[in-house]
């Protein structure tokens, strides 16, 4: 599996934010023969007395020559993660993770925003260059 041009500053972000990286890929499988891999997954305390959160996040750069493209491959993949875990691990979330630029951008067209509310899509918005997190958005 290739990983994402960001990932590795994806994973600095969440580190930064206080997750705790648990797997990188986490690898489901959804038959003897077929197997996905979510680029990261993470697990963060959220207080002492509640339990931990745990999230898979699926990282796009959008550094392609289509954003359209890249959007039609990451939201397939997200769906398709959101319902391998929903069987095998469904206390876990899963985020799409895009960079901050393609969000103030791409993401805001009408079009784009309609997908992202129709199939509740998950964000986490990066600073690939600052290695940070700058929103989440459920």
């Amino acid at each position: 599996m290739a990983k994402d041009v960001f990932h590795q500053q994806v994973k600095n972000a969440l580190i930064k934010d206080g997750w705790n990286i648990t797997h990188d890929p986490l690898t489901i499988r959804i038959s003897t023969a077929v197997k996905v891999q979510i680029d990261l997954a993470a697990e963060s305390a959220i207080a002492a007395e509640r339990e931990s959160e745990k999230i898979a996040v699926e990282i796009k750069s959008f550094v392609g020559d289509s954003d359209i493209s890249a959007f039609h491959t990451a939201l397939g993949q997200y769906l398709n993660y959101c319902q391998a875990l929903e069987e095998q691990e469904p206390e876990r979330i899963v985020y799409l993770a895009v960079p901050v630029e393609t969000y103030g951008d791409f993401f805001q067209l009408p079009f784009i925003q309609r997908a992202l509310r129709r199939y509740q899509i998950k964000l986490i918005i990066y600073d690939p260059k600052l290695e940070e997190i700058k929103q989440w958005i459920n």
